[in-house]
């Protein structure tokens, strides 16, 4: 993966910085090589997800029931896609909108000036984050499906989860009120969609 890392780094500042007329910079020697080892190693790990969560799952398959097997092979499908959608979301429009925040301070006396491994940095780890949050909804519906929750229990608690979820996008994402909100509104929206999917199958 060390061979098509300056080309997958490439391809992200592309989209990271997308109609922006901005140039990124590196302020150490080893700075992009060690950004390159970042990328392949993630990139390996990705590679060898499927071989991995593949033997894990030769590990658990004899202690499970059918329809147990069915249930988890559904949920990690499902999973997965969510986390991917998650990544892609946050890569391809936040990280986007986070820079073009950040550049609207720029004035005639105030260059704009961003370091490429602080926005690479930033761009993985909001990746992971919205990747993380994008599970909400499976989570919701989980929770409601196994009887830990009732619907009407967590619907009513709405002001509550708001709060909960505005606290881990705080925790999650850089300290200012931007990433903030835009991992919050997209987390909230997820939620009110795993209710929505967990009252229709309730009703059903």
């Amino acid at each position: 993966m060390f061979i098509i890392s300056p080309k997958v780094l490439n391809f992200l500042i592309k989209i990271l910085v997308s109609d922006n007329n901005i140039t990124l910079n590196y302020f150490a020697p080893l700075e992009v090589f060690v950004l390159q080892i970042k990328l392949a190693l993630l990139m390996s790990i990705i590679l060898a997800f499927p071989y991995i969560a593949k033997q894990l799952w030769n590990f658990i398959l004899p202690a499970l029931y059918e329809n147990e097997r069915k249930f988890i092979k559904t949920i990690i499908i499902l999973s997965s896609l969510l986390f991917a959608a998650g990544v892609i979301f946050c890569i391809c429009l936040i990280l986007p909108l986070i820079i073009n925040f950040g550049m609207s301070f720029a004035k005639d006396n105030i260059n704009a000036m961003f370091g490429v491994s602080n926005i690479v940095n930033l761009a993985l780890w909001l990746g992971f984050t919205f990747g993380l949050m994008f599970q909400i909804p499976l989570v919701t519906h989980l929770l409601i499906k196994w009887d830990i929750l009732s619907y009407d229990s967590i619907s009513s608690k709405r002001p509550y989860v708001v709060v909960i979820i505005l606290t881990v996008a705080a925790l999650l994402t850089p300290p200012d009120i931007v990433s903030q909100v835009l991992l919050f509104l997209p987390t909230y929206l997820l939620f009110e969609l795993g209710l929505v999917f967990s009252k229709r199958k309730k009703d059903v």
